[in-house]
């Protein structure tokens, strides 16, 4: 039976800026066009606290009974490790993604019907990125899911459910955000290239290659900071966020510089530091517009 420390480190806590800077830059945008709304910013961020758990325990369940985490180098998973059984582990992602889908009804009923839809779509995306008969995260799909789900969707949901549209800035915070959980996603399968490989999961990463996979992932660190450019014409405040490119820099030190196995697993945690920082600094900014 797997202990509470276990369980939590089964969730991935270092995920957890995916499922907050997108809510933090979405409120940023609604609140730059005079669309704050405390409670539904909340109920987003408790949605997609919901959503990134439940998603984990999905890929840990499915991984796990596929035998693709039989010899993993990264954080535990705990069908893998047997540490628990299947049968617990996809009860709790079962329960996470219901509450989730329960808040997201309440963001329905108080914004716009059709989120329904959109809303459906996430909770298939959660789990057949690893579940499933042909699971897209093993056909290379990945990346372009999470910058879906965790940029567009997740920024610009917010930014609609509390200003009731969405907007330019918003769509320029989301695609930078999105590059960012994208390059989080990189970086795990980067790690995982040799597995993976054994396993049959044909990651973007194993497509690509180990060379190509570290310079994609540069390149995703550079697009929030590139697009700065456009955010200050909403707000010259959103140049602060400048002073996170040293995060993103170091978070790509150990992936330029070669690195392997449990050696990229900073570059984990540092890529969503540097998410989590741009998006409170940028979100300040786009909210001070209107003080």
């Amino acid at each position: 039976m797997a202990t509470a420390a276990q369980w939590i480190e089964g969730a991935r806590p270092r995920t957890l800026p995916n499922a907050i800077a997108p809510v933090l830059a979405g409120t940023g945008a609604a609140a730059s066009i005079d669309g704050f709304v405390w409670w539904k910013a909340v109920l987003c961020l408790l949605l997609s606290l919901a959503l990134i758990i439940g998603v984990n325990f999905a890929n840990d369940y499915s991984d796990g009974i596929r035998g693709t985490d039989d010899e993993r180098v990264g954080p535990l998973r705990l069908v893998g490790s047997k540490v628990a059984s299947p049968t617990a582990v996809r009860t709790a992602a079962v329960t996470s993604l219901g509450i989730g889908a329960v808040i997201g009804l309440v963001l329905v009923f108080t914004s716009a019907w059709w989120l329904i839809l959109v809303g459906a779509a996430c909770l298939a995306g959660a789990w057949f990125y690893t579940g499933g008969r042909n699971p897209y995260g093993y056909s290379g799909f990945g990346e372009i899911a999470v910058f879906v789900f965790f940029g567009l969707v997740a920024v610009l949901g917010t930014e609609f459910v509390q200003a009731g549209r969405v907007e330019w800035a918003g769509l320029v915070c989301a695609i930078a955000v999105g590059s960012f959980s994208s390059a989080v996603l990189v970086t795990n399968n980067l790690r995982d290239i040799p597995t993976d490989t054994e396993s049959g999961k044909l990651t973007l990463a194993v497509r690509l290659g180990d060379p190509r996979t570290r310079t994609l992932h540069l390149a995703l660190i550079l697009v929030p900071y590139v697009v700065i450019a456009l955010l200050v014409w909403r707000s010259p405040w959103t140049l602060a966020a400048l002073v996170t490119l040293p995060l993103a820099i170091k978070a790509n030190e150990p992936v330029r510089t070669g690195k392997n196995g449990p050696g990229l697993i900073p570059a984990l945690a540092g890529t969503g530091k540097a998410m989590l920082a741009w998006s409170v600094i940028v979100a300040v900014a786009l909210a001070a517009v209107q003080i």
